[in-house]
């Protein structure tokens, strides 16, 4: 038995990105920061924060692409899948990306873009119509415990 299931939550790098295949199913990128605070063997206060590419398709690319912002704040389900290429010189390099199956808003579009007077995101689980295809070659701010939903 084996298990690939990833959750995150965490504050969007930057505004998605969406493409369409030829095929015309939508596929959106955007990244993701996550927060760690720990104390060092010193006793300061560390704090590291991890960047992670997410990939999402279909529908749900769609809404991801209307309703998130840079700075908003999501819960997100996914799997991790690993891509291998050969740069310009050669080198055989590999990525990891989060191939993500539904998110949830936990902040509302205003919320995210600082306030005002923009339409709250309508609240919800998106979830993937179908599982993803395989991917093709393509050539923040703090999160604290008191944000986690469980």
């Amino acid at each position: 038995m084996s298990v690939n299931k990833v959750i995150l939550v965490g504050r969007l790098g930057r505004d998605p990105e969406t493409r369409y295949t030829g095929a015309g199913q939508a596929v959106c990128n955007f990244s993701l920061a996550t927060d760690e605070s720990f104390k060092d063997r010193s006793g300061e206060r560390q704090k590291r924060t991890e960047w992670h590419k997410i990939v999402v398709w279909g529908k749900q690319a769609e809404i991801a692409q209307q309703y998130l912002k840079k700075g908003a704040q999501i819960y997100l389900e996914g799997r991790i899948q690993s891509r291998e290429w050969t740069d310009k010189e050669g080198q055989k390099r590999t990525s990891f990306e989060i191939v993500a199956s539904n998110f949830r808003m936990l902040s509302s579009r205003s919320e995210s873009m600082g306030g005002g007077s923009h339409p709250s995101a309508p609240a919800g689980n998106y979830e993937a119509d179908s599982p993803a295809p395989p991917a093709e070659d393509q050539s923040g701010p703090e999160v604290t415990d008191e944000d986690i939903p469980f």
